[in-house]
């Protein structure tokens, strides 16, 4: 028997929400299909990758998809062999959640071969300890890729998510440039202090997008959607990037940053709002910077991972 299992892209951060947000897109994705081993093996092998052009290790121990596999049956307390094929849907450093998709997609089909003898939400640290392997240890991705919606990590060891409405009607737009930025370089340019001032400002624009998320205020959620300390010092790895939120918010979006550590820019748009003229007008900034860009347009209210 084999199980395949689809686990949906993801923004995080949200402006305010360093490390600590993570929105589902109803889309792109990763794919991760899991059988039991024929050959009597008790280990969990990699036997095909597609869609990465040859970027991603085979071997289960340098990759997520193999890492959470691994993970999740001992957590479970079971010992089997494992075959798993992934689909790559997701580009590699796009800011989406490409690694976390893959550990959540494989997380997920593991249990389901194995009559999920766990909740979805004890897939979670399968899934954190296989994103170690790759960008350090988060769980911002992970957790809408499993959960889908939105989640606020309050923290990882132990875990503890706390999972946020969505207004009603929200909508997604991501502009991905063919670009590639690891997560880890992207780390690397972030300061390592923050004044009292950047702390409280910080502090304010999470609780009020918090508040805004439960209230339904779309006004509360456009002031909320500011970070003066993650976004500026990545949007200098980023060709166009601040012309591109600028022109995102120009537009009618409600607000626009960076998704994750970049380079894709995400944009919040209200139901009224003209989706495919925000989004053109983020393609053309990128164009103007010397960058072709794919576009995404989603509701802001998907479903994680999933049988197909």
């Amino acid at each position: 028997m084999a199980v395949r299992v689809f686990a949906p892209a993801s923004v995080t951060n949200l402006g305010p929400g360093f490390d600590v947000l993570g929105l589902a897109l109803n889309a792109p994705g990763d794919t991760v299909t899991a059988r039991q081993a024929t050959n009597g093996s008790s280990d969990v092998t990699i036997v095909a990758i597609r869609g990465d052009g040859g970027a991603l290790p085979m071997d289960p121990r340098h990759n997520t998809a193999g890492v959470a596999a691994v993970a999740t049956l001992r957590r479970a307390g079971i010992t089997c062999g494992i075959e798993l094929e992934i689909d790559k849907g997701l580009s590699l450093g796009s800011g989406l959640g490409s690694s976390a998709a893959s550990a959540a997609a494989a997380a997920y089909a593991v249990n389901l071969l194995m009559d999920s003898p766990l909740e979805p939400t004890d897939l979670i640290p399968p899934c954190v300890e296989a994103e170690g392997v790759v960008s350090g240890t988060h769980a911002d991705n992970v957790t809408p890729a499993l959960l889908g919606g939105l989640a606020l990590v309050r923290s990882v060891d132990p875990l503890d998510i706390v999972r946020l409405p969505v207004p009603d009607g929200l909508l997604v737009v991501c502009a991905t440039p063919a670009f590639e930025l690891s997560t880890r370089y992207a780390r690397q340019v972030l300061p390592e202090s923050v004044s009292l001032q950047q702390m409280v400002a910080a502090t304010a624009n999470l609780g009020a997008l918090v508040s805004a998320c439960h209230s339904g205020d779309l006004d509360l959620l456009a002031r909320s959607i500011a970070d003066d300390v993650v976004a500026p010092a990545r949007a200098q790895l980023i060709p166009g990037a601040e012309a591109v939120i600028e022109a995102a918010q120009a537009a009618g979006a409600l607000g626009s940053s960076i998704s994750g550590a970049g380079p894709t820019i995400f944009a919040l748009c209200s139901p009224a709002a003209d989706t495919n003229q925000v989004g053109a007008a983020m393609s053309q900034a990128f164009e103007r910077a010397g960058l072709d860009s794919e576009l995404n347009i989603s509701p802001s209210s998907c479903p994680g991972a999933r049988q197909i």
